[in-house]
């Protein structure tokens, strides 16, 4: 997931504090009271997808705030530092190395992994956990950085989904991929292709396959002459402002072929932008969490504060609490002992169980395909014994 935006300026902008404790504030990049514990957040928190960096936040934000309601971590009070990584790489890393500066000792983020994987450069030079809640490229974690963890899936996992949803269920012959030239984008286009090959290798034909550019608002171009290849569906790997784009402009272009996409476009914005013509889009994404038992406490408390929880307020909040948990158990803020203590944790969040591998990676996952019905996402199929 991933754009270049044009930043303003330098120095600290794109970069602010929380305060959740009472009476604390900020004086100094080097600077952190002796009674405190400092955490951090980051993500799109402006521009074309700063509604996924806004969940991020609230969703640390009151995982935060009920630690500090029952006395912090470890006698200490907690902050929150939030940085604006504007799904830009060179920005992720500025603000990676502010957090660093800033003496955090974990970092929930970053949403893009194309923000995740330079950033995690930092954090790892520096041992500084980071715990993504979102990043789905294999790269992310097939590094091998110890202090590096994802509480969501992977892209080779859910392109696998993708690819077996339109093999074995819509049974098609002509697939079109494209994508947004992106770390997650591409990165997600090419594992659907690649299962795709896999699994339908003697009954499906890739039609066409080709890039777009994020940021752009026009891509009638490139779906006239996709329609020219008679596709049965498409596959869009990339977000959802272009994604909303993509399917309503292939209405006017008279290319009737649903769109498969990802987990980087179910978002409400998706149909805001798109309008009827979302209607019929199939998604990857993991499964409702809002309707578990686990999540009715945790979504009162967010709806009370923030309104409706979006696609990922609810793997950071979960994000949070494995991070603030380690540091607990840990008995340190020393990134060395917290990291040892993420490997070993096992918690039952909202989101399912909580055990990482030694990559980082959790140890089981699930997507679903959910598709677009007047406007609403609701689950679709889910794949056999999973």
């Amino acid at each position: 997931m991933l754009s270049r935006m044009k930043r303003a300026g330098s120095g600290w902008i794109g970069f602010l504090l929380i305060a959740l404790s009472a009476g604390l504030g900020f004086s100094g990049c080097n600077t952190r009271p002796a009674d405190t514990i400092r955490v951090a957040v980051a993500g799109p928190m402006t521009g074309d997808q700063s509604k996924q960096g806004t969940d991020l936040k609230n969703g640390v934000e009151l995982a935060v705030a009920e630690w500090n309601e029952k006395g912090g971590v470890l006698g200490k009070k907690l902050e929150l530092l939030v940085g604006d990584d504007q799904h830009d790489p060179k920005q992720a890393v500025s603000i990676a190395n502010k957090f660093v500066n800033s003496g955090v000792v974990g970092v929930i983020g970053h949403w893009n992994s194309s923000a995740s994987i330079p950033a995690s450069e930092v954090y790892h030079r520096t041992n500084v956990p980071m715990i993504t809640p979102a990043s789905t490229n294999p790269q992310v974690t097939d590094r091998g950085y110890s202090n590096v963890f994802r509480v969501c899936g992977r892209d080779d996992q859910q392109g696998r989904v993708a690819a077996e949803f339109v093999v074995t269920q819509l049974k098609v012959k002509r697939v079109a991929v494209l994508h947004d030239k992106t770390t997650y984008g591409q990165g997600l286009a090419d594992e659907f292709k690649k299962s795709l090959a896999a699994i339908g290798a003697d009954r499906v034909e890739v039609v066409y396959y080709g890039g777009i550019t994020q940021g752009d608002k026009d891509f009638r171009g490139v779906l006239t002459t996709v329609a020219s290849k008679k596709p049965d569906v498409y596959f869009f790997g990339g977000i959802y402002p272009e994604g909303g784009l993509l399917v309503q402009q292939a209405k006017e272009v008279g290319l009737k072929a649903p769109m498969v996409s990802g987990d980087g476009v179910i978002d409400p914005v998706f149909v805001q932008i798109a309008g009827e013509a979302a209607d019929g889009t199939y998604l990857t994404f993991s499964p409702d969490t809002t309707k578990l038992p686990a999540a009715q406490r945790v979504l009162k408390e967010y709806r009370a504060r923030y309104g409706e929880p979006g696609p990922y307020s609810f793997y950071a909040y979960d994000a949070a609490q494995v991070l603030l948990g380690a540091i607990r158990s840990a008995g340190t803020t020393d990134g060395f002992g917290i990291t040892q203590a993420i490997h070993t944790i096992s918690y039952d969040g909202i989101t399912g169980r909580i055990q990482f591998d030694s990559k980082g990676d959790l140890l089981t996952t699930q997507y679903v395909v959910w598709v677009t019905k007047k406007g609403k996402f609701e689950e679709f199929w889910k794949p056999a014994g999973r």
